[in-house]
């Protein structure tokens, strides 16, 4: 694998890497099939680029405070203003180092992208795969949601539905960031073009669209969407000027979707308050000081690693009888409410909620030290890393998840994504190098993508 595109020093590349794409033909077609030739972006892009890849969890966990609540504490003169702040400030410390260490293990430069296509171009069948994993992510979805998985009822009752079709399609839940991960590799990988890709994208943001309708829950999709919009920050696919449109195009449409919402659970007979307004629900800056009042951290009997095990590999057909897991209605009740609704801090809050300051730092620091090496260990991730640090965009880093459960839909999902992992090993190209070809490793390959001579 070519570690130039990560690293300053080695204009050879990695000479014990399996297999080696060739560079791609000059010609080839901007988003079109086949591997592409690097091309230079402006260098204000580049710089934005650079910073993105070097911290990439610090980044994903600012974006919502610096665009959303951070903004609307200082706007409503918050008096816990301080204190989110401070909290942040944690979060980063944690991150922002082990991200700074990480550049150790090399440095992300414009030449990023080609290495993404050299560590995927060695899947010939990763389109399709992507294109069953994405169908079946879509069918599951929404045959859990007719049999009653995920709905309102489902969760102010705190009963979870008695169906076969609903235990079936559970072991699908994570497939939408897995199906996420393989188009994008697809497509860095030259099979795919960027217009199949984008249709794809919406096909799956679509279908939770329609899960958010018929479950009455929007939070599903509001995480769907920003976990969308942070991997595909990450891995090149989305400029940031388009997420800041989509951004504001979000906040446009919320009322709306919080009207209709509502409307679905009166029609369930759930009582909905008249008080809470659209622009009151986007007060996350009050859910999130509300645990600045509590003397951390508080022991509510939440999972520990037992339940890990119990919860993250073991599917609900093999253990049947397990309750599920209720963070969320444990916190509602801690406040004051009861069994049948739930509340969170964040996910920012709850770590601090049940840890502490120090287990903010730790949390955060911790899986900053995965993501970089899901990302940088070894050169640019192939399918599976991809895969993987989608998961921890998706779970436990989503500012709107609820931890400790989103660390253990971590587990779940990985698991779940293991015979998708066999499957594209499998169907990998094996390295039949032509005698003497790259026998000496892979040529260098300079700045505007084309081969050089040895030296």
């Amino acid at each position: 694998m070519d570690a130039s595109v990560w690293s300053r020093t080695s204009p050879t590349g990695d000479r014990g890497a399996a297999a080696v794409a060739p560079p791609a033909p000059p010609d080839a077609a901007e988003g079109g099939p086949g591997l592409r030739a690097a091309r230079l972006p402006p260098e204000p892009r580049r710089r934005a680029a650079r910073v993105l890849r070097c911290y990439p969890v610090s980044l994903v966990l600012l974006a919502p405070y610096l665009l959303l609540i951070i903004p609307t504490a200082v706007w409503n003169d918050n008096p816990q203003t301080g204190f989110i702040l401070r909290l942040v400030g944690l979060a980063l410390l944690g991150s922002v180092g082990v991200e700074t260490l990480g550049l150790l293990l090399g440095r992300p430069t414009y030449e990023w992208r080609r290495g993404l296509q050299q560590a995927n171009a060695q899947y010939p069948r990763i389109y399709q795969v992507a294109c069953l994993v994405a169908v079946t992510s879509i069918l599951a979805g929404l045959l859990g949601a007719y049999a009653g998985r995920g709905t309102i009822v489902a969760q102010v009752t705190g009963e979870l539905p008695d169906s076969q079709l609903a235990t079936l399609t559970a072991l699908f839940s994570g497939w939408g960031a897995l199906a996420f991960a393989l188009l994008v590799a697809s497509h860095v990988g030259g099979q795919v073009s960027t217009r199949r890709l984008l249709g794809w994208l919406a096909a799956l943001t679509l279908t939770q669209v329609v899960l958010a309708a018929i479950t009455a829950i929007s939070a599903p999709l509001l995480g769907f969407t920003f976990f969308v919009a942070a991997a595909g920050a990450v891995c090149g696919v989305f400029r940031l000027r388009y997420l800041l449109v989509g951004v504001a195009l979000l906040l446009l449409v919320w009322p709306a979707m919080f009207q209709y919402r509502n409307g679905v659970r009166q029609d369930h007979g759930i009582v909905v308050s008249q008080e809470v307004t659209a622009v009151d629900r986007l007060r996350l800056d009050r859910q999130l000081a509300t645990v600045a009042q509590f003397d951390v951290p508080v022991d509510l009997d939440q999972p520990d690693v037992r339940n890990f095990i119990r919860y993250g590999v073991l599917p609900r057909a093999i253990d049947p009888d397990r309750p599920p897991l209720t963070t969320g209605q444990d916190i509602n009740q801690y406040l004051g409410g009861n069994a049948t609704s739930a509340y969170t801090f964040l996910v920012l809050g709850n770590v601090y909620f049940f840890a502490g300051p120090v287990g903010v730092v730790v949390y955060y620091a911790s899986w900053a030290a995965v993501v970089v090496a899901l990302l940088r260990w070894r050169g640019a991730p192939g399918p599976v890393r991809l895969s993987l640090f989608c998961f921890v965009l998706a779970d436990p880093l989503l500012w709107s998840s609820t931890y400790p459960d989103s660390a253990i839909s971590f587990v779940q999902h990985s698991v779940s994504a293991l015979p998708v992992f066999a499957m594209l090993w499998l169907t990998r190209r094996r390295p039949d190098p032509a005698p003497g070809r790259y026998a000496d490793g892979p040529p260098p390959v300079t700045a505007d993508g084309r081969v050089g001579p040895r030296r």
